[in-house]
């Protein structure tokens, strides 16, 4: 048995101002045949690692393609997505004869002439390999569940969590079925409920953990080979943008349908009310300081580098520096200028600096202040279950009572690493804002004696009804009150 593995994946916004290109996937993930790491996976590269491991006790040969991945932006240059596709696809030719092929595909990406990214590689895959070739794919929650992928795969399958603990779990639950798929234990059929809403789904909140522990719970009895929850990613703009369950049975489709209906109907009933609650900027920092216990950790989700942000927005920042608010630590603040002048200056240095504010509007205007460089670091990283993540050189400087990591590798936090690379104890500080949706929870919501989310006012918006979307299939709540939902497959 032959089988075939490769990722390409990113999470597009078309609304940041930061282009993506072949660089950005350089500065993240680019490995070719031969180059992936063996001690840990590498985001999107999570399908491959696995079937790595399993080839030798589950009989089969694993034939490498290349994994890209790059750090959440705008949209993808053309050329340069041209060209990693051919080349995955140029290895998988290579390949033949294959019985399954493994892809990583993030689901949310975007290119220059191409809305649905992930249904252009399948649709080339399948062309390829042919009808009885199985094809896997794993993809992220935050995606765009295309009906045009679901008619291409055999065995699609999502993170179930948010943070997206469970990467390596969920591909091997997706190499799993591809395996018993082709030794013909299952036959695999889907079906697709569409709930046509946007909305976000972190399962640290009560409604969302219980409602996933169920489907968990549903797995692997009464025929239920694997269920998914497409989130969706709210802030593109594509016609299938919106909120999905998708169902995996063994043969019986009828069944897969009913139960698609059934949690797709659930998910419905619970509009409006998976989200926490959002304070105004002062609003937020005011609950903070009057919080008692500490660490009190502040997110900061319109200014998330995951969701396509710059991560250079000083709203809150500026509020904690006019209000004087002490013993407060702030990170990630993406500003590569400012990183490079503080180690100029060296670590110690009491000099007047401009930092943040940078990108664009969305970014706020940039903090010009006397800063004293209270640490400093090169080649950073911070932890995300099993995986690392780049952070870049790193500097800490502090104004009046409030720490600020700057980091040259755009991205959110993640892992206490963050603070701990410059020498900042997050359990020792009073107040820690981070710039994250939700991810942050995995390791700082352990630490946390209260979490509070703000909305900055940054590029992306709490409140979708606020985003300029022109491309998305309406009628869609929250957008349009009354929309229709149901099986669309």
């Amino acid at each position: 048995m032959r089988l075939f593995a490769a990722s390409i994946a990113t999470e597009t916004n078309p609304f940041s101002p930061l282009p993506t290109s072949l660089d950005s996937y350089k500065r993240s993930v680019f490995f070719r045949p031969g180059e992936h790491p063996r001690e840990r996976p590498v985001f999107g590269t999570d399908p491959l690692w696995v079937a790595r491991g399993k080839a030798a006790s589950e009989d089969f040969t694993l034939i490498e393609g290349s994994c890209f991945a790059a750090e959440p932006a705008g949209v993808t240059n053309r050329s340069d997505y041209e060209f990693m596709r051919d080349e995955i696809l140029s290895e998988l030719r290579a390949a033949l004869p294959v019985d399954g092929v493994l892809l990583g595909l993030h689901g949310a990406m975007i290119a220059y002439g191409y809305d649905d990214v992930e249904g252009d590689i399948l649709e080339r895959v399948r062309a390829i390999v042919g009808p009885k070739c199985v094809i896997g794919v794993e993809l992220d929650p935050h995606c765009h569940l295309t009906v045009k992928r679901v008619k291409l795969a055999d065995v699609i399958v999502l993170y179930k969590e948010f943070p997206h603990t469970d990467m390596v779990e969920r591909a091997e639950d997706l190499l799993g079925i591809v395996l018993k798929t082709l030794r013909g234990q299952v036959k695999p059929v889907m079906s697709l409920y569409d709930c046509r809403q946007i909305q976000s789904y972190p399962t640290t909140q009560p409604l969302m953990r219980g409602f996933v522990d169920r489907i968990k719970a549903m797995e692997g009895s009464n025929g239920v080979l694997s269920i998914s929850v497409c989130h969706g990613f709210g802030y593109a703009d594509v016609p299938e943008l919106g909120s999905r369950i998708l169902v995996i049975m063994d043969k019986d489709k009828s069944k897969g349908d009913a139960l698609a209906t059934k949690l797709g109907e659930e998910l419905v009933s619970m509009r409006g009310r998976t989200m926490p609650q959002y304070y105004s900027v002062d609003d937020g920092i005011s609950a903070a300081i009057n919080f008692e216990g500490a660490p009190v950790v502040v997110a900061d989700p319109a200014d998330n580098a995951g969701g396509g942000a710059p991560s250079d927005n000083t709203t809150i920042l500026r509020r904690l520096i006019e209000r004087q608010v002490e013993n407060v630590a702030l990170g990630p603040l993406w500003d590569p200028i400012a990183v490079q002048l503080c180690f100029d200056a060296g670590e110690g240095a009491k000099f007047s600096l401009r930092f943040g504010g940078k990108i664009g509007l969305a970014s706020g205007a940039p903090i010009d202040a006397m800063v004293t460089v209270v640490g400093l670091r090169r080649d950073c990283w911070q932890s995300f279950g099993p995986n690392r993540g780049r952070l870049g050189d790193c500097a800490a400087v502090r104004v009046g009572g409030v720490d600020i990591v700057l980091n040259t590798t755009r991205t959110q936090a993640l892992g206490l690493e963050l603070f701990r690379n410059v020498g900042i104890d997050p359990r020792a500080k009073n107040v820690v804002v981070v710039k994250s949706t939700n991810h942050f929870m995995a390791s700082y919501g352990p630490i946390a004696k209260q979490v509070i989310y703000i909305d900055s006012g940054a590029l992306l918006s709490r409140d979708c009804r606020n985003i300029p979307y022109k491309r998305v299939t309406r009628p869609i709540w929250p957008l349009d009150e009354n929309a229709s939902h149901g099986l669309i497959l």
